[in-house]
């Protein structure tokens, strides 16, 4: 096996988490790929997979030689495209990792165009409202929303949405409408429990009126803040993103709008000192235009 096939089984096998996935990633029998790896492990005179019964797992070396493995097949991938004209028609595998919701309504529902303009190009949707890491979990592009703490990362912005307090129209028949941020001290609040802060921070020109959100109902994810203010258990503070169809449609409402909140950007993520591949430029610029539009 050479040296570059021999990275391109290895950088399959770390994102798929086994020999049997990655050999029909690529259209191989599994011995094919265990001997390779067998070989390159031989060949480097390090471990570079730790097998336990729950799967592989990359080790620190098999980490860094990810890394540089995933780079040279991109660019090895890029120089390929590019001697085909490959930018009227991308091919091969592109892994992002996106938010549920956002994934669900503004990710997905907008990818034929882009599938229709590159029909050689297979797109993996990773689901996952956690921030995961990217090389472990062999991620292209990441889409983010919010602030960035990891400085490991290459980041762009590629769009912006105002934050908003929501409800229904039937919780504030029920509970009254707010007024005031101070208002809302009376309210349930669907609190997101992953968010290192419940605070809600309000300003209207230079009045800086911050307010500590509470409710019973807590969740995990996006999905679960969009389930309990559509269940009309409270009021949540989010991107309109986040409910976007529902605004169209009435079924939610914004209060306090005199109101300013701090809002919501959409980052396009990749691991630091890797040159993002044709794929995910392509993907990047494709989203920066849907959330333009």
């Amino acid at each position: 096996m050479d040296r570059l096939t021999a990275m391109e089984t290895f950088v399959h096998v770390v994102e798929t988490g086994s020999f049997s996935a990655a050999a029909k990633r690529m259209g191989v029998g599994q011995p094919a790929v265990s001997k390779g790896i067998a070989q390159l492990e031989a060949r480097l005179a390090v471990s570079l997979l730790m097998r336990s019964t729950r799967g592989l797992t990359p080790t620190e070396a098999g980490l860094v030689f990810f890394e540089k493995a995933k780079r040279a097949v991109d660019e090895a991938n890029g120089a390929d495209d590019a001697a085909r004209g490959a930018g009227n028609g991308l091919s091969g595998n592109l892994r992002i990792s996106a938010g549920v919701t956002l994934s669900r309504l503004h990710i997905i529902p907008n990818l034929g165009p882009f599938l229709e303009q590159h029909p050689g190009l297979n797109v993996d949707v990773v689901l996952d409202d956690r921030l995961l890491n990217l090389v472990e979990e062999g991620i292209d592009v990441a889409l983010r929303i919010g602030n960035l703490s990891d400085s490991g990362l290459t980041a762009r912005k590629i769009g912006q949405s105002p934050s908003r307090v929501f409800g229904t129209p039937a919780y504030f028949e029920r509970y009254g409408e707010p007024h005031t941020p101070a208002d809302l001290l009376h309210h349930q609040a669907v609190i997101y429990s992953l968010s290192e802060s419940t605070c809600w921070p309000f300003s209207q020109g230079a009045h800086q009126y911050p307010i500590v959100a509470d409710g019973r109902l807590r969740v995990t994810s996006s999905e679960g803040i969009r389930a309990g203010v559509l269940a009309h258990h409270g009021v949540a503070m989010t991107a309109e993103w986040m409910f976007a169809p529902e605004i169209a449609s009435g079924e939610v409402k914004a209060v306090l709008t005199d109101w300013e909140l701090p809002p919501r950007d959409l980052w396009a993520v990749t691991p630091t000192g890797r040159m993002a591949g044709a794929k995910a430029r392509a993907f990047i610029e494709y989203v920066e235009g849907v959330f333009s539009r």
